[in-house]
């Protein structure tokens, strides 16, 4: 190649959520490297405010549904003026967009990569997992393996880590201070969206099953989710709980706390773990999805078995009463940590890049 390539980017996501941190780290990357990337994201979405906040290019298409017919129309005027040398969908949405806008575009066959986060075997793979995807990048081997399992081949999916820089907080937020909190207590938390898959509902029953010594000591924030008043304190599960709601300063405020509680049902990999370990967080999580890819248990967090509530509060229990083995897991995590960082995921996905382009007819 006599110079970089340009890469058009397709987000279809409205929230700000781990898949739109990490389209943004990899745009942010391609572009120090003198790439030129270009950002399509939905109008008004946290994506594309935050993209020209740092001055990377970034326009707007709405997506709909799966398979919008006008969407895929305005994506393929868009690719006859910005003249892109490879297509990148993130999401399920905008893969099906960009398959739609490719069928039906004119001229040399227009290569297109797909990212895949979740960890569960895809639907309609004849379809969205045909041949007219160059390759597919799954976030961690529990992705792989799922996309395998629902009858993509294995030979053409990459495995490339979700990548977060490395964090630097020059004061922790001091979540006992402000909250009025025993200076004893153990401050667990909560980080990422408040939804159904991310295990939330669990606390209750989790905090029900501790003993009341530990009842007492523990205290909950939870991050994530609306912005809530600053008196919303609760009690979950016998615990009292605070909802901080969404953070920008979600690194100082992660850093404040003691032990992450992620009993997420369902997880490609995890930035928010990373993040926290990253911190010196130590996390206990069911060992689901690409977790037990991240997590080396007993060194730099604790698993435990996907669904098994009892455990997860056996294992939070220990945490909360053992500050010798909170701080030991808390150095194994900031080690396992930098295996994960940001370089290694834009490496990884310019190879793909390379390989997808040394057999483009465009190039």
């Amino acid at each position: 190649m006599t110079s970089r390539p340009r890469i058009l980017h397709l987000d279809a996501g409205r929230e700000w959520r781990g898949g739109q941190r990490q389209v943004l780290l990899l745009a942010q990357g391609l572009r120090e490297r003198g790439y030129e990337p270009l950002v399509v994201g939905a109008p008004g979405s946290p994506l594309v405010e935050r993209l020209r906040a740092r001055g990377i290019a970034a326009s707007t298409i709405r997506m709909r549904a799966d398979w919008d017919l006008a969407g895929a129309r305005r994506l393929r005027a868009l690719l006859r003026t910005w003249r892109p040398d490879l297509v990148h969908a993130h999401d399920a949405r905008s893969h099906a967009i960009a398959l739609a806008a490719l069928f039906a575009r004119r001229g040399p066959r227009l290569p297109l990569v797909v990212t895949r986060r979740v960890p569960f075997p895809p639907k309609g793979v004849g379809l969205k997992y045909g041949s007219r995807v160059a390759r597919f990048i799954a976030i961690s081997g529990a992705v792989r393996d799922a996309m395998v399992a629902g009858g993509v081949a294995a030979s053409r999916i990459d495995i490339v880590h979700s990548g977060v820089p490395a964090p630097s907080v020059a004061t922790p937020r001091d979540w006992r201070a402000e909250r009025g909190w025993p200076a004893e207590s153990v401050v667990c938390g909560i980080v990422g969206a408040m939804s159904a898959e991310k295990g939330v509902a669990m606390l209750t029953e989790m905090g029900e099953r501790l003993p009341p010594a530990t009842r007492e000591r523990m205290r909950l924030v939870l991050l994530g989710g609306p912005p809530q008043p600053a008196t919303s304190e609760e009690t979950i599960g016998g615990v009292r709980a605070f909802r901080a709601g969404f953070v920008e300063a979600v690194h100082e405020a992660t850093a404040g706390l003691d032990v992450l509680l992620h009993p997420s049902r369902a997880e490609g990999l995890g930035t928010a773990v990373i993040d926290a370990m990253a911190l010196g967080v130590p996390p206990v999580a069911f060992a689901i999805g690409g977790l037990p890819e991240l997590i080396e248990a007993g060194k730099s967090g604790l698993l435990v078995p996907a669904g098994d509530v009892a455990a997860l509060a056996r294992e939070a229990e220990r945490l909360v009463g053992d500050a010798t083995l909170r701080r030991a897991l808390a150095e194994g995590a900031r080690e396992r940590a930098r295996a994960f960082d940001v370089v290694q995921m834009v490496n990884g996905v310019e190879r793909v890049y390379a390989r997808v382009l040394a057999e483009s007819p465009l190039r």
